[in-house]
């Protein structure tokens, strides 16, 4: 490390010895993750000049929206680099769960059924499918919505067999590509692929809805490469580049991308309806930087894995696995050491890094939840951040790192707090 660097921010020398080794450890998954983003980025270019993307698609909309050229061609520019028929990619989307929540709600009916086959959902959408909350609150449960679920195996990896049996007679089969706050390892778009099988095995016109959350441009390809029929994201994670402040999107086949436009807007208007307020150039630029944001975010998760177990701690994925999310999970044991690695994170933001993290009764959670993140973008988790339910085993997600640079120095930041308050002895 230039000693420049820790002259600005007082790294204990061994700290710095083992960050420059863990780095060095590095180098070749490193090159993987650009060499990836130079496809992605070149996919995504293509998209732009396909779809002839011009600063009159910048300009925006007041009032319905009639014949907003931007909202047009960003629907297809998303849909060529997601590799999909059709998109409806929004700012009134107002995090991931929200554009779930509207794909469920717009291809389910009274009578359907959805199976998880990767087990339980992320907290935030319990009560959307109505396992959690208040009965009569407008559930899909509360709409006749039948749920079903396919617990993974001890290791994480899905019940293949058991997918083929539970999804006979449903009609969507639901895949969280992310952990949530679990241990097991995010899935890869093979695993993906492996698991749609399963499921179209047991039910060949099974709908597949894929949870894309912090999955986007990880690999050369997208669950919608191997047969998921919607996938659906949040632009202020990987999608957006860390440009976008608002939005998400929802990507698929044409038909069902229309039914969730009716539950978006309402029926009969769908995707023809909708000012774009402005946000249009934004959210173009996002997706542009999006696959080289991803990479830095990769690489900083990467990093954080190697050194934090160098320190002696459980992470998950190691340096060399294949990843699913841009999510290092690292198992720090008890609260105390949880809340100072997040303390650390937060110092090395470059927004509200003088703020101390506290736990909190976060909406949606059933357990106090703390969370680290000075972001330009409030929630950003595209941006450095960390974030965990005080509970067993007291493990954190770190995610995000929109230059590697910063990245790298708020991961070592977490480090330096832990050794400053004797948490960690070198």
């Amino acid at each position: 490390m230039n000693s420049r660097i820790n002259e600005l921010y007082g790294f204990d020398p061994k700290l710095t010895e083992m960050a420059e080794k863990a780095e060095k450890a590095c180098m070749d998954a490193f090159r993987r993750t650009e060499e990836t983003a130079e496809y992605n980025g070149a996919k995504v270019l293509k998209a732009f000049a396909d779809n002839k993307v011009s600063e009159p698609c910048f300009y925006g909309s007041t009032g319905y929206g009639y014949g907003d050229v931007g909202r047009e061609v960003i629907d297809k520019v998303f849909a060529q680099a997601l590799g999909t028929e059709d998109a409806l990619v929004r700012f009134n989307f107002v995090s991931g769960t929200h554009a779930l929540s509207v794909a469920l709600f717009g291809v389910l009916r009274t009578g359907d059924k959805m199976v998880s086959i990767t087990g339980k959902p992320y907290d935030t959408l319990e009560e959307v499918i109505g396992l959690s909350g208040t009965k009569g609150n407008g559930s899909l449960m509360d709409y006749g919505v039948e749920y079903g679920q396919v617990d993974l195996n001890s290791d994480g990896t899905p019940k293949l067999d058991e997918i083929t049996e539970a999804v006979k007679g449903a009609k969507i089969a639901y895949i969280q590509r992310s952990r949530g706050y679990s241990l097991r390892g995010a899935f890869t778009v093979k695993d993906i692929e492996d698991m749609i099988k399963a499921a179209k095995k047991g039910n060949p016109d099974i709908i597949i809805m894929v949870d894309n959350c912090y999955g986007e441009f990880i690999e050369d390809r997208e669950p919608s490469a191997v047969g998921a029929d919607v996938i659906i994201g949040s632009l202020i994670k990987n999608a957006g580049g860390g440009i976008a402040r608002t939005g998400g999107y929802i990507a698929g086949r044409a038909d069902l991308v229309e039914l969730c436009s009716y539950r978006l807007t309402c029926v009969g208007m769908g995707k023809e309806v909708g000012c774009t307020l402005g946000m249009n150039r934004e959210m173009l630029l996002g997706l542009f930087f999006a696959p080289d944001v991803v990479a830095n975010a990769v690489k900083t998760s990467i990093f954080a894995s190697e050194l934090f177990t160098m320190l002696g701690f459980e992470c998950s994925p190691r340096k060399d696995d294949s990843r699913g999310d841009i999510i290092t999970a690292v198992k720090l044991g008890d609260e105390e050491h949880l809340c100072a690695f997040c303390r650390g994170i937060q110092k090395g933001a470059p927004v509200d890094s003088f703020v101390t993290p506290e736990p909190w009764d976060m909406p949606g959670y059933s357990d106090k939840v703390i969370m680290a993140a000075g972001a330009f973008t409030g929630g950003a988790s595209i941006e450095l951040s960390a974030d965990a339910p005080l509970r067993e085993p007291f493990a954190v997600w770190m995610q995000g790192g929109i230059t590697y640079t910063s990245g790298k120095l708020g991961v070592m930041l977490a480090a330096q707090e832990m050794i400053n308050e004797g948490l960690i002895k070198l």
